[in-house]
């Protein structure tokens, strides 16, 4: 049975049925057509407009071992500027999967993207980690590993993000111990941070031996991703260079994402930012192509904007929502997965972390996004992993993949029946159609309480950040640890205490 929904429906109403495992909550299939922003003529424009950047402007790549795989490849390479052959980039680009797999370690826990398929990731990267209890602090490993935990404990999170930095551990062994904090603690797909091709390995490393898996069997299929980010405007920097070409060898998920906030390091159109956005795109999956053909590799859209009086960013806004609907369309013109955010300004878990947050997944989902990440737990535009916001975008996320199931119009679910046994002016509480679907009929929520003012208010009016900061502590007490056989958690420690004894990575190489 599924913990997570098992959970959710004990602090709702303990006194409630517990609900069958739901398949549909661990493998997403979104069953409706995307949100188009633009015509199939304007999204052309774009593409042509983004070869245009890329043939005639060109990126600027800091990398001399990309470089070199560019010139290889017929690029035009003039210094650190790499010229790109319009027809060159589209024949790579074909050569890029559509649709991609991730396997875990844990059963049925594996990860398709692309072509309709959805995987939803926690959020990642965060410097701090916030509960009521603490406040705002400095990530720690602790803070991981509790975040771990809580990941775990839900199915609507299918992907584990970076979540937050261990800032108590030195930047050289960090790596270690967060990896083995995520395979250790959840059975999900984990993420590996592009910081230096040792590291790299290291954390391949350690993802292979908690899989019990041979090097030729890790490379096989993904299992792991990572995100590249272009330096917008128009870099691709040595680090993120290293990474896309360590992903691409090792087999593994890419995802390059241009960080192309409109108005401030991308055109203050969204039109012109999505330009800008692709072409940054279009050149480091081309990259991944060029060092292995058919590398599994994902389209990353971060298009958003600022606010023109302060030039902080800006999350959840109307701009954000369309370009994240035009993203879609940009991805599925070349047939790629497609990731998208959800993401909020907000620096508390508050209403504007709610609704933003709201804005961002409608934008994201209805776009037609693959794989979401920070789907939970975002907070401070990304400054911040919370607690209470974790569980305030469960909540959401499980709505969400109640309405990704289909409807059926069945004849038992016309209810015709029903209705002419009640006829006019009746109730159907007690009718057999009801008594056979009350049970499983709705969506029963996680942190909503749907009681009347009165009763709230006896219960000592608790406000939703309040509720979920319980489920959140509820949560951690029934966690039960995925099984790690013992003799790979030895060897995975026995390879820390190796490397830690070499004295770990160089994290710029």
């Amino acid at each position: 049975m599924s913990g997570a929904r098992r959970g959710g429906r004990r602090l709702r109403q303990k006194s409630q049925t517990v609900a069958a495992f739901d398949s549909a909550w661990r493998h997403w299939k979104n069953i409706y057509p995307p949100i188009c922003q633009f015509s199939d003529d304007e999204i052309e424009a774009i593409h042509r407009a983004s070869l245009k950047v890329l043939s005639d402007i060109g990126i600027k790549v800091l990398s001399p071992l990309a470089r070199d795989f560019y010139a290889r490849a017929g690029m035009t390479v003039r210094e650190e500027i790499v010229h790109f052959d319009p027809d060159l980039v589209m024949e790579l680009i074909g050569k890029a999967p559509g649709q991609v797999t991730m396997k875990a370690r844990g059963e049925d826990r594996d990860v398709t993207i692309g072509r309709g398929h959805v995987g939803v990731c926690t959020t990642g990267g965060t410097p701090n980690f916030s509960d009521l209890q603490q406040g705002r602090q400095p990530g720690t490993l602790a803070a991981l590993d509790d975040f771990c935990r809580l990941a775990q404990s839900f199915d609507v999170i299918h992907v584990i993000g970076p979540f937050v930095e261990a800032q108590d551990v030195p930047t050289h062994l960090r790596h270690y111990h967060m990896t083995r904090s995520v395979v250790r603690y959840t059975d999900k797909v984990p993420f590996v941070f592009f910081r230096g091709t040792e590291a790299v390995a290291d954390a391949y490393e350690i993802i292979r031996l908690a899989n019990g898996l041979s090097q030729e069997e890790f490379k096989n299929a993904p299992r792991s991703y990572s995100i590249a980010n272009s330096n917008s405007p128009l870099i691709l920097d040595d680090l993120m260079c290293k990474g896309i070409i360590d992903a691409a060898r090792a087999g593994q998920l890419m995802v390059l994402t241009p960080f192309t906030l409109s108005g401030a390091m991308a055109p203050v159109s969204i039109a012109g930012a999505l330009v800008q956005q692709n072409a940054e795109a279009l050149a480091g999956l081309c990259l991944s192509q060029i060092v292995s053909p058919g590398a599994p590799v994902c389209y990353g859209s971060f298009t958003s904007n600022v606010d023109m009086r302060t030039g902080s960013p800006a999350f959840g806004t109307p701009e954000y929502t369309k370009a994240a609907f035009a993203s879609g369309q940009l991805a599925r013109r070349y047939d790629l997965p497609l990731r998208s955010s959800g993401v909020t300004a907000s620096n508390a878990p508050d209403a504007q972390a709610a609704y933003e947050m709201q804005m961002s997944l409608w934008g994201a989902l209805m776009g037609g996004t693959n794989l979401l990440m920070h789907g939970a737990g975002w907070l401070e535009g990304g400054l911040t992993a919370s607690a209470e916001k974790f569980v305030m975008d469960i909540e959401m996320l499980q709505m969400f993949a109640e309405l990704f199931k289909p409807l059926s119009a069945s004849v038992d679910e016309l209810a015709l029946d029903a209705i002419r046994d009640v006829g006019h002016g009746g109730h159907f509480f007690g009718t057999e159609h009801t008594l056979a679907r009350f049970e499983t009929a709705f969506y029963s929520p996680l942190l909503s309480d749907w009681s009347n003012f009165e009763n709230w208010q006896d219960r000592g009016s608790v406000d939703a950040t309040q509720r979920a900061n319980r489920i959140y502590r509820e949560t951690l007490e029934r966690y039960g640890n995925p099984a790690l056989p013992e003799d790979r958690l030895e060897a995975i420690d026995a390879f820390i205490a190796k490397r830690t004894e070499e004295g770990g990575a160089d994290v710029l190489k």
